[in-house]
């Protein structure tokens, strides 16, 4: 009994049979893609479409520093105000689309913008840090207090000395061997410290913050 022949093709001397691997690899270069750029592209679409979701939580002031157009603006003022499922679904794959449109860098700036919202900007993460050092510094050591006044005239002595005794007397475990506790003044320290490093001008060319030199840690 003859064997039956199976359907197919010639490639460059190839024979590729209809329905094999070799024959869906050919037809996906022939559409121009392969199913790894579909992915590629499906999942950079999903990506821009959160990234749209995104933009509806994002400050108005990290918003305002974004290029977006008039119409994209308009688009994400539309989508808070719409309540209806349906309706804000629709409007969700609009501003999706409109996210499609950017270029790569305005990509790359929203989500630095959505970045500094989650995460801090870097002047602010610094600020923080450092309201930590003087508020630890100024509870431990005796000389720190006068130090801050002398750098920060501003500051109501009276009311620094008085959380630093408070802070301290809270440190002190109720018994040998109990955990330290950080009580009402330890916090109030530092909101002190930070708001006053907060509200410091930030000159140009300004220089590195001072840093504690280890003979006067010692002092």
């Amino acid at each position: 009994m003859s064997r039956k022949l199976k359907k197919g093709y010639f490639v460059q001397g190839e024979f590729v049979a209809e329905g094999s691997e070799r024959d869906l690899e050919l037809k996906r270069e022939l559409k121009g893609t392969d199913e790894q750029s579909r992915t590629d592209l499906k999942r950079e679409s999903t990506e821009l479409q959160k990234l749209g979701e995104a933009l509806l939580t994002l400050r108005a002031d990290l918003l305002g520093r974004l290029t977006l157009s008039d119409k994209f603006l308009d688009a994400i003022s539309d989508a808070k105000r719409i309540t209806n499922f349906e309706g804000k679904r629709r409007q969700m794959q609009f501003i999706g689309k409109l996210m499609r449109k950017l270029e790569p860098q305005e990509v790359e700036a929203v989500k630095a913008a959505l970045d500094e919202q989650a995460n801090g900007s870097a002047a602010e993460n610094l600020v923080l840090h450092q309201a930590e050092v003087w508020r630890d510094r100024l509870i431990s050591h005796d000389d720190a207090a006068g130090q801050w006044i002398a750098e920060h005239p501003g500051t109501d002595s009276q009311q620094l000395r008085a959380l630093i005794r408070q802070a301290r007397k809270d440190a002190v475990p109720d018994k040998p061997g109990a955990a330290v506790r950080h009580g009402r003044a330890y916090r109030e320290i530092f909101q002190l410290v930070r708001d006053t490093l907060t509200e410091l001008p930030e000159p140009d060319n300004a220089p590195a913050p001072a840093t504690f030199s280890p003979a006067r840690e010692a002092s």
